[in-house]
């Protein structure tokens, strides 16, 4: 009962939503995002630290078809619902300080969005996890458009033509799963059966048709080419469950769905797609580098992050998936914070552009500390939740290979020199005119910058309660294929 009312819940709460009116619709929907994250702390509570799925739930939906609602979680699913239903309450406090338009629909299809990206992370059927995984983009694609900036339509709708499509290569990869299952179900582990009863020619083509359906989502190279303009043009909070949440359904797709399943596919196109990921890692970052718009600097660097956690799954080992897992809640916390920071110099300063910016630190010291802390998250410094998921992930890819270990390795260099020096000339200097009346922090910003700050230090300090969550489920899934014996 405890994950479909993880489900349910949120979607309730949105249509109760859109029957109030006025500023009180904030608080409401923080209120029961609040209520939300309250159900999974009472199941982290409950939960039993090995690899059994649990808090199953499993009806008939289609049963002539195979189709089930079947849902539950384990230690991988558990921490994704966690990174989901922490970030949302912050997501939604985060615009406290802005007005929208219709408020009510505005958050209501923020908590129906947390509904789908709940439901992506426990379906245990594949056309369930599909329908969900659909169910995601709806809400999102609205934010995008009724909110957005300038060449909204357009932005939004190549966006939407993007995942739309590599959602319909996942769905024909699921099918032919389906055909080939001697039982013709949907569900996960005759998904899995399926899935080792073809042939290598098969596994590639199943791996290929799910890869660039998660690939497009994460985004990996050269499937990122929405991710840019979509995160700039996208209202705060909306590109904050881009870049914090919903890139993570990609990720977790690759451990749940496309490593179990095509084994052989991952033995044969795996170097392939680390490479790609490779290249990611370093396009973005230099792309980054160079970039004059804080927002989209940050958009690049996202790009960059979520290629290594890509590189360190389809390493194929232990250390790999755990600082996969890590890296997804750190990174999800840090571009939170980032893309808040953004959003708020850009209130105050009515622009992103960082040459026009400086000595902010000498106006607001307190703003200054706060944004050197999530800064140095995001470049991995030691003692920083940044630090603990990089260097597993590394660990993991050096062990697959040395040489790409070193070229992924270099998101740490490439990363720090562009953080820091953004941070050195936003931050640091003479104040200008821009920046000479920087107002003090609002009582909702300095509380979500400080939550996200202790969250940074406090994985980076202990990580050990994340790690013993997911590491049973990972122990499980390496030992269930003999990764050795592929490798």
């Amino acid at each position: 009962m405890i994950t479909t009312l993880l489900i349910f819940f949120p979607l309730i709460s949105a249509l109760l939503l859109l029957l109030v009116n006025g500023e009180q619709v904030k608080k409401i929907a923080l209120v029961a995002s609040l209520v939300e994250f309250g159900i999974l702390l009472y199941a982290i509570s409950q939960f039993q630290y090995n690899a059994e799925t649990q808090f199953l739930f499993n009806q008939p939906w289609i049963g002539s078809l195979g189709i089930y609602f079947k849902v539950g979680m384990d230690g991988i699913s558990l921490l994704m619902v966690l990174l989901t239903t922490l970030l949302v309450p912050i997501i939604i406090y985060s615009s406290f300080s802005h007005s929208y338009k219709n408020p009510s629909a505005f958050y209501s299809l923020i908590l129906i969005m947390q509904m789908a990206l709940v439901g992506v992370f426990v379906s245990l059927d594949g056309f369930l996890f599909y329908i969900f995984w659909e169910l995601a983009l709806i809400p999102i694609y609205f934010i995008c458009l009724f909110w957005g900036g300038e060449n909204r339509a357009r932005i939004t709708f190549k966006f939407f033509v993007y995942t739309l499509l590599g959602s319909l290569f996942m769905l024909v990869a699921l099918i032919y799963l389906y055909i080939k299952s001697p039982l013709h179900s949907f569900d996960i582990d005759a998904l899995y059966q399926s899935g080792k009863q073809l042939s290598a020619c098969e596994q590639s083509f199943v791996f290929w048709a799910m890869f660039i359906a998660f690939a497009i989502k994460m985004p990996v190279f050269p499937f990122h080419t929405w991710q840019p303009d979509t995160y700039t043009n996208a209202p705060t909070q909306g590109t904050m469950l881009l870049s914090g949440i919903m890139l993570k359904m990609g990720t977790y797709g690759l451990i749940r769905w496309l490593l179990p399943i095509v084994p052989l596919g991952i033995q044969e196109w795996g170097n392939t797609a680390i490479i790609l990921s490779v290249i990611g890692i370093i396009y973005a970052s230099c792309i980054a580098i160079v970039q004059k718009d804080m927002k989209r600097l940050i958009a690049y660097s996202s790009i960059a992050h979520v290629g290594l956690i890509s590189a360190g799954i389809f390493a194929f080992n232990v250390q790999g998936l755990q600082g996969s897992i890590i890296q997804m809640i750190s990174h999800g916390i840090n571009v939170v914070g980032l893309f808040f920071i953004g959003d708020i110099i850009f209130e105050r300063t009515k622009t992103y552009e960082i040459a026009k910016l400086g000595g902010i630190r000498s106006i607001n010291s307190k703003f200054a500390v706060l944004f050197l802390i999530i800064m140095l998250g995001s470049v991995a410094l030691p003692l920083t939740n940044g630090f603990v998921g990089e260097f597993l992930l590394i660990n993991g890819i050096y062990q697959y290979n040395a040489w790409i270990a070193a070229f992924a390795g270099l998101t740490v260099i490439l990363g720090a020199v562009y953080m820091l020096r953004t941070y050195q000339s936003v931050m640091l200097g003479e104040s200008n005119s821009l920046t000479s009346t920087f107002a003090e922090l609002k009582s909702n910003e300095k509380t979500v910058l400080i939550i996200i700050s202790v969250l940074i230090i406090a994985i980076g300090v202990y990580p050990k309660p994340l790690l013993d969550i997911s590491e049973p489920s990972i122990l499980k899934l390496a030992n269930s294929w003999h990764w050795t014996d592929i490798k």
